[in-house]
């Protein structure tokens, strides 16, 4: 596999095998993506609402319903995002049926992960989803690291250079625990000899401008910090 996305490409896989769920998100994290995973009806759209995905890799059976009747939904609530039907399925029929009901590629299992990496990229390519993904978002944060300005739900927010630099490691290793020594290292460089309150004190900075909002970014005792959603 080669190649990466950009760092804000999102992809919504709905499996309820977790194998197959482990497999596809570790794949697709690897070349760049950012993967968000559910295993039924309900749950995908809840997390589509929250994650709002470029496209989406979905199992046609589901515990709760089917990926036939999902699509339809994910479409009229996420404007049309780009489906990609992943089944054991493997009639005519059933191809039909999902291409017809809105669906972009279907990939019947089993499969090899890198022709499903390479179907993901040509649904992209195909339909224009994920153009604007130079810009980095997590959540309702949204960074543009071509001027370096910053938003939140629609509010710009000013932050100096090392606010935004500490910013933007977060947004891009988003849901990921980092160390104190990572923020460190990657923030302030590996050679900074300051104080190590600093890294404490700059997330306070960051957490008082980013407040318009549930908090963001989390503190784990003994380790560092998460930027993830509220649980």
């Amino acid at each position: 596999m080669i190649g990466t996305a950009r760092p804000s490409t999102r992809v919504l896989v709905v499996d309820d095998e977790q194998a197959i769920t482990e497999l596809v998100s570790m794949a697709l994290r690897y070349e760049g993506f950012d993967v968000v995973c559910a295993a039924s009806v309900a749950e995908a759209l809840n997390v589509a609402d929250r994650f709002t995905p470029h496209v989406v890799v979905l199992d046609v059976m589901l515990p709760d319903g089917d990926g036939f009747s999902l699509a339809p939904k994910l479409h009229a609530r996420q404007g049309g995002v780009p489906v990609l039907f992943l089944t054991a399925r493997d009639s005519d029929e059933d191809k039909i049926r999902g291409l017809t009901l809105g669906g972009d590629d279907y990939l019947t299992k089993p499969f090899s992960v890198g022709e499903l990496v390479a179907r993901v990229r040509a649904v992209l390519r195909r339909t224009g989803a994920g153009r604007g993904a130079e810009r980095l978002v997590f959540a309702d944060v949204e960074i543009d690291p071509r001027t370096r300005e910053v938003h939140r739900a629609g509010r710009f927010i000013e932050l100096t250079d090392t606010e935004y630099r500490l910013l933007h490691y977060f947004v891009v290793n988003a849901r990921v625990v980092l160390t104190r020594q990572q923020l460190l290292d990657h923030v302030w460089g590996q050679a900074f000899a300051g104080e190590a309150g600093n890294l404490e004190t700059y997330v306070s900075y960051l957490r008082r401008k980013l407040d318009d909002g549930p908090r963001l970014i989390h503190t784990v005792r003994g380790v560092g910090y998460v930027m993830r959603l509220p649980r």
